[in-house]
């Protein structure tokens, strides 16, 4: 960790580390402050979550055991604790950076614009931060697990990993509306025809990857048995699939939203046959879903294929939230709230200014770009719903030997698909049900 922290102080990532640095590096190109700020704070993220899949590797496992908190021997009557110490120091570490982020998130509250004194918390002295985590998560693996320390914070993990899920989910529609507005555009502007194959094709394959993750839904995960639960989840995405694709090309959707059609139907779509897998992976029915996924060894840590694309989806949204800046469709989708509001001049940046100009530029001094406090809140759920995704929502209290069979976990993932569609209904139908109000 300390490795990488000195050579990330060292290159700080090619001048977003603020203006101070950013003088030093003429090559980079110029960025608004409320960027690099985000994305200074998304690396943290970032490495944190590399520090956390390492600490799951099976060969440091072993050295892993010296650590002080299971010194207590026991996983609060669940398994030995020098069994789970990878998950358990994931908790730890996780612990740290949502601490961070929650207390950043306080000291930010009601800050208005970058003349605020608190602004130079908020963008600069990244490496007394990185230090403030590092100093949290040492003293976190002083708590002993006989405290019942990993059963409690799994709690704190469910709810603030749901609340991400949600934010990730407004993301993601946000996404499906802003690259559908951006290639129907292009068609309409050019009328070439390959803007028409290429909107055409994106539809085609992800309706068919949907298509294609229902069947075998269908035929690992209801074949056994009688299923039923797992048969009406199934089946119950595949009407909402339907539903809301018919609703994103019926004549009143369209009048009132040109560029809404199938595309983002496909995107949601696809997203949604992935939380249903993930959800009926954490089933504890183990008559009802295959022994294909997960570690094949029940006795170690580690984390599986689910899990692995929910660390992808999330890095994207992530990184996504961190440099999309709010569209004309933000306000519809509700991530108006999360992302970047597009403003500011360039302040002390000129074409002639390569040599000593800023190449990040204030652009918060009449008003902050987005809410800070939110913003750390958000990163706070992110960090909860990275614990979770990476410790395959282990019940500390349970058996590792079924470490991915979890139902509140399943229903936590079930409940946030259906939400996800019905999220994207609203901003289907919002427009056509309350037509006085502008949402553009």
């Amino acid at each position: 960790m300390g490795a990488v922290l000195g050579l990330f102080s060292a290159a700080q990532l090619a001048c977003c580390c603020g203006s101070a640095a950013c003088s030093l590096c003429t090559a980079c190109p110029a960025c608004r402050n409320s960027t690099s700020t985000r994305i200074m704070y998304a690396v943290m993220l970032l490495l944190g979550t590399v520090v956390g899949c390492i600490m799951l590797a099976p060969g440091l496992q072993d050295d892993l055991k010296k650590v002080p908190f299971c010194k207590g021997g026991i996983v609060s009557s669940g398994p030995d604790c020098q069994s789970a110490v990878g998950y358990l120091a994931v908790y730890r570490l996780c612990f740290a950076l949502t601490m961070f982020y929650a207390l950043m998130s306080l000291i930010m509250l009601g800050v208005k614009s970058s003349k605020d004194p608190r602004a130079g918390i908020q963008n600069g002295f990244w490496g007394l931060k990185y230090l403030v985590v590092i100093a949290i998560a040492v003293g976190a693996f002083y708590i002993p697990e006989d405290s019942s320390f990993a059963t409690t914070w799994l709690y704190f993990g469910m709810i603030g990993g749901f609340l991400f899920i949600i934010i990730q989910l407004i993301l993601i529609i946000d996404f499906a509306h802003s690259w559908a507005e951006r290639w129907v555009g292009r068609y309409e502007e050019t009328e070439s025809k390959w803007w028409y194959v290429a909107l055409l094709s994106a539809t085609a394959i992800m309706y068919i990857a949907s298509i294609t993750g229902i069947v075998l839904l269908y035929v690992f995960y209801s074949s056994p048995g009688d299923c039923s639960l797992q048969k009406f989840f199934i089946s119950f995405i595949l009407i909402l699939a339907v539903g809301v694709s018919t609703v994103s090309i019926i004549p009143s959707v369209q009048e009132r939203q040109p560029r809404s059609g199938l595309l983002q139907s496909s995107v949601v779509t696809l997203y949604t046959v992935y939380l249903t897998w993930s959800a009926l992976s954490s089933s504890s029915d183990t008559q009802c879903k295959p022994n294909i996924f997960g570690p094949s060894d029940g006795s170690k840590v580690g984390f599986d294929q689910q899990a692995i694309i929910g660390l992808i989806i999330w890095m994207c949204c992530i990184l996504y939230s961190s440099i999309r800046s709010a569209s004309s469709s933000s306000k519809i989708t509700m991530s108006e709230h999360v992302l970047v509001k597009d403003g500011g001049e360039r302040g002390g940046l000129t074409e002639d200014s390569g040599k000593g100009g800023q190449k990040v530029w204030d652009n918060e001094d009449d008003g902050v770009a987005y809410s800070w406090s939110f913003f750390h809140l958000t990163f706070c759920f992110s960090t909860l719903y990275i614990m979770m995704t990476l410790t395959n929502w282990f019940q500390p209290n349970s058996s590792l030997a079924t470490f991915s069979s979890n139902d509140a976990s399943m229903w936590v993932k079930v409940i946030s698909s259906w939400m996800c569609m019905g999220l994207y209904l609203w901003t289907l139908i919002a427009p056509v049900v309350l037509p006085n109000r502008e949402f553009n």
